[in-house]
């Protein structure tokens, strides 16, 4: 059976498994407060516990990459969902802090291999006229599942309680493994696509069938300064992201004094500002494309707006409770909006052979730059509160987008033969 337009299926289904990560890694910060009544885990333990899983998601995301490109998308996708499901699924039988350090860590592992693996069945599937769009997409996935995430789970603790919380996350991408081995292929292998969009794809992925032969070792890619510039940007970016997906539901059960129930009716209102975020900057950067012809001003407009919004988190502490949701809000739109413009950087300017090293490196770095921040934030809240947390946050994506416009001067195709 042929069906059309099978590349916008492809990344539904991507967006799908997205959806799934997010709900897995958001159990935990949902779940907290209700685990917390099982055994005792601090602010710092907490922060440290989140380090775990973002050392261990960082490195994967780096290592994942690189099987990626040398499994295949297909297989190395299945694996990293099969891997991480489990390790999810393990979290409701833990007993104590040491046991939720390990099954986090395990948990990051497979969840570090997600979004390069995104990153490539997009390139392998998108000219780059759609690919922003396309990364929009699936990385509105992600804001999806932590949407759903504080009322599903409030309702599965409330009926049965948190252990079963991770228990049937897990399951769901069990499932989605059996759908995505009977479903993806490379377009030129695919069995469900139609010999138009086939001719299409392969087309105008042409001219990267040159440097797709080159093979570039993975050391290499140091050379290359916009490869530094995207390393330093997700360094710092990533760190403001995980403090606000992982504290969100703790500071509006510590600060707020909201329980379970409460946290599930505001805690998603964020998360669906961060998925407006991620399709509309998608959407903003494709159609500025469209009209300037330009990746440089395409790109850069919307990342300039994105920066722009992160310093509203300033105003959270002394707002009321609606108000700090809104902010939160604001600022998780700003930040997805941008992370989706940063991940189709890696496709912009590398070839689609490189793109999961690429995508693998700036996930490792930036997880690694967010892994420092929390593992000191949880030091720094105990002792201080919310406050300083929330002003550091607020200013890394204005420096970062400075770092943009010093390295990255020019967004366009690096040769990788030639340019070093």
């Amino acid at each position: 059976m042929k069906i059309k337009n099978l590349r916008w299926w492809i990344v539904g289904l991507i967006a799908l498994a997205t959806a799934i990560n997010y709900l897995d890694r958001q159990t935990l910060p949902v779940a907290i407060g209700e685990l917390r009544k099982s055994f005792s885990v601090s602010d710092s333990e907490y922060g440290m516990i989140n380090s775990l899983f973002l050392f261990a998601y960082g490195t994967m995301y780096a290592v994942g990459g690189r099987l990626l490109d040398v499994l295949g998308t297909r297989m190395g996708y299945a694996i990293m969902i099969i891997w991480w499901s489990i390790a999810n699924m393990l979290h409701g039988f833990v007993s104590g802090v040491l046991g939720l350090g390990i099954v986090r860590f395990l948990l990051g592992l497979g969840e570090g291999g997600g979004f390069p693996g995104s990153a490539k069945a997009v390139s392998e599937w998108f000219p780059a006229k759609e690919r922003a769009f396309a990364f929009g997409i699936f990385n509105t996935g992600s804001s999806l599942g932590a949407v759903i995430a504080p009322p599903l789970l409030a309702l599965v603790i409330t009926v049965f309680d948190w252990r079963w919380a991770f228990i049937l996350t897990g399951l769901l991408g069990l499932i989605w493994v059996i759908a995505w081995l009977k479903i993806y292929e490379r377009p030129a292998k695919s069995r469900f696509i139609t010999e138009t969009e086939k001719s299409v794809i392969i087309q105008a992925l042409a001219e990267d069938t040159a440097e797709q032969k080159v093979d570039l070792p993975w050391i290499s890619l140091f050379r290359y300064r916009k490869v530094w510039g995207l390393l330093v940007v997700k360094f710092l970016t990533d760190a403001g992201w995980f403090f606000f997906i992982f504290w969100l539901p703790k500071y509006l059960n510590d600060v707020r004094g909201l329980d379970i129930i409460g946290i599930g009716s505001y805690a998603w209102i964020p998360y669906a500002f961060a998925g407006a975020g991620s399709f509309l900057g998608g959407w903003f950067s494709s159609y500025l494309l469209k009209k300037t012809g330009s990746l440089n001003i395409a790109r850069k407009i919307p990342m300039a707006i994105a920066a722009s919004m992160l310093p509203l988190s300033l105003f959270i502490v002394g707002a009321p409770l609606m108000g700090a949701i809104i902010f939160f809000g604001l600022a998780m739109f700003g930040h997805q909006l941008w992370s989706t413009i940063v991940q189709t950087l890696a496709a912009d300017m590398f070839p689609s052979r490189i793109i999961g090293s690429v995508s693998g490196l700036m996930g490792c770095i930036g997880t690694y730059g967010a892994m420092l921040f929390s593992f000191c934030i949880g030091f720094v809240i105990e002792e201080y509160g919310y406050g300083p947390a929330f002003v550091i946050s607020g200013t890394l994506h204005p420096l970062s987008f400075l770092v943009i416009l010093g390295l990255i001067k020019k967004i366009e195709h690096v040769n990788i033969v030639k340019n070093i």
